[in-house]
């Protein structure tokens, strides 16, 4: 299934099902008013709210046309947003970097969080905006010392996230500690939906890539990736407490603009286009 959160004129959020990338999507309260209008609420509600969806996906009732519907970001109230630096492998040889031997944690704040098509602000504050692709995955059910072996249960779905980046304000400001330059305003696109995990044939084997006024900037694999979804579980959820709608972005692949040479970055115009087989694409542009 792939989870959304839309609108329709200015009726506030509500819980859908997007038939397919770019589909139509199935009106879930529409279907069972009694369900959450917000999707954290909605995994609060744990199988038993995924399993109203998935016979409202099987009843063809409630189906609206893609045209009446605005997509929100999937979730837009998560109590965490977990990041992961150098988590590929071919990314660490591009900066010429060592292999971590533990995930790099940081975070975003949730205010960063913005739909799959809105607009990215370009801020005053910094001349050196880059784009990170990720692949991104979403807490289903609480937990604390989850062992990896156990981790999955833990997991609803994926979904594709830009990780914007003011690298002036991650590398050379704030005492290079990231979180600032990492969480400006529209910092973090997510979406278009959380795909169940269910409909993800295996989420360290999809194509990511980036694309930058049409331009392919990054282009690699997640089976890149130096520490997969079981293993950020288990290792974020020794120090706090997962919930149900807690987001992880797990890292990007090389391709960024700061390493290029000349370093690029983005400007005000710019159209970056993040897009994950099997979980579709965000296109966002830059004002």
């Amino acid at each position: 299934m792939r989870l959304v959160q839309f609108q329709t004129g200015s009726d506030g959020p509500r819980i859908g099902l997007e038939e397919k990338d770019g589909g139509n999507v199935t009106d879930l309260n529409a279907f069972d008013p009694s369900l959450p209008r917000k999707m954290r609420e909605f995994l609060e509600e744990g199988d038993a709210a995924l399993a109203v969806a998935r016979r409202a996906q099987e009843s063809g009732q409630h189906i609206l046309p893609r045209s009446q519907v605005t997509l929100l970001a999937p979730i837009t109230n998560p109590g965490k947003v977990v990041c992961v630096g150098l988590n590929y492998s071919d990314h660490c040889r591009e900066q010429n970097m060592k292999i971590p031997e533990e995930p790099i944690i940081f975070s975003k704040f949730p205010s960063s969080i913005t739909g799959p098509y809105d607009e990215i602000i370009h801020p005053a504050e910094s001349n050196e905006v880059d784009w990170e692709v990720e692949l991104a995955f979403v807490v289903g059910k609480k937990g604390k010392h989850i062992k990896e072996s156990a981790a999955m249960e833990h997991v609803v779905g994926f979904m594709v996230a830009h990780d914007v980046t003011a690298r002036d304000w991650q590398l050379k400001r704030n005492g290079n500690q990231w979180i600032l330059g990492k969480t400006f305003d529209t910092f973090c696109p997510l979406g278009p939906a959380i795909v169940t995990k269910d409909s993800v044939t295996d989420p360290h084997k999809l194509g990511i890539r980036c694309k930058v006024n049409g331009e392919l900037v990054q282009d690699s694999n997640t089976c890149q990736m130096i520490f997969k979804t079981q293993a950020l579980v288990a290792w974020v959820s020794r120090f706090v407490t997962l919930f149900p709608g807690d987001v992880f972005l797990t890292g990007t692949p090389p391709g960024i603009g700061a390493f290029r040479k000349p370093p690029v970055f983005l400007k005000r115009g710019d159209v970056v286009q993040c897009e994950i087989d099997q979980l579709g694409a965000l296109r966002n542009k830059v004002v």
